[in-house]
């Protein structure tokens, strides 16, 4: 083998070596993430804990930081999410889990979105909701963000976790499957809505939902997400764009792991 052929095959090396781990662990400052030249957040603290536990890693002092920001929370989708996350790290916070408001028909929050993370995040999901759920389904066979919106395949993912939860099998989890099956472009990576091009977190969701449907993902899924990893460890939000590393590699690290929501 010549020198520069070496060279490469060292430096290849050395980038398959570089842990997305590692790489989260270093963007923490006080149990608290943020982006490079960005500031700390609580919901990408959060995204951040889910990809960390997810892949067996730790997050020091990510639970003080996370309980500190309950009371700057907004809507239904970021209660659950730091819900998620608090119990990720070993702490189920009935206060916080209250503020999930169920509506007379089973919705849960603002959207038909935040219905699938407030059902994540309690663990549960009361008949009414898995109605409310299932009265949801698209045709196709997919869900969307909101109740009347365009199905997607992020959604239709975070859909199948949901009725994961729910202990719903049978024919909707099939068509949810067949639509997100429909998503998958030829490099392996999947992508949000048809005609938009494939990108990590579009896959790393269809990994996830697949997963809890019981399907085996993928490989070339799998394939997908390698060709996106970066020298520092993080990922590539897709093969044109980098952006958000730090909630961009822990979506992926939880996709990697095969581990759906609620990992505990």
């Amino acid at each position: 083998m010549g020198r520069a052929s070496f060279l490469a095959s060292f430096l290849a090396a050395l980038v398959l070596a570089v842990s997305p781990v590692s790489f989260l662990q270093s963007r923490a400052t006080g149990g608290a993430y943020s982006e490079p030249n960005g500031t700390k957040d609580a919901l990408l603290t959060s995204w951040a804990v889910l990809g960390l536990r997810a892949a067996g890693a730790e997050s020091p002092d990510s639970l003080a930081y996370l309980r500190s920001q309950e009371p700057t929370l907004q809507s239904s989708n970021d209660v659950a999410i730091v819900a998620l996350a608090e119990q990720a790290l070993g702490a189920r916070n009935e206060t916080l889990l209250a503020r999930l408001h169920v509506k007379p028909n089973g919705q849960i929050g603002e959207s038909l979105n935040s219905t699938f993370w407030g059902v994540l995040a309690l663990g549960r999901s009361s008949a009414t909701t898995t109605r409310f759920l299932l009265a949801h389904q698209a045709k196709s066979g997919g869900f969307s963000w909101s109740l009347n919106g365009r199905a997607d395949s992020n959604d239709t993912a975070a859909a199948l976790e949901a009725l994961r939860v729910a202990g719903v099998h049978g024919t909707s989890v099939a068509r949810a499957v067949r639509f997100l099956r429909s998503f998958q472009n030829s490099d392996g990576g999947f992508e949000l809505n048809q005609g938009r091009g494939s990108d990590a977190q579009s896959t790393a969701w269809a990994i996830q939902g697949l997963v809890a449907a019981g399907v085996t993902p993928p490989r070339s899924a799998f394939a997908y997400l390698a060709g996106l990893k970066r020298a520092d460890g993080s990922y590539r939000y897709s093969a044109q764009y980098v952006t958000t590393p730090v909630w961009v590699t822990s979506q992926v690290l939880a996709a990697l792991a095969k581990k759906p929501f609620p990992l505990a």
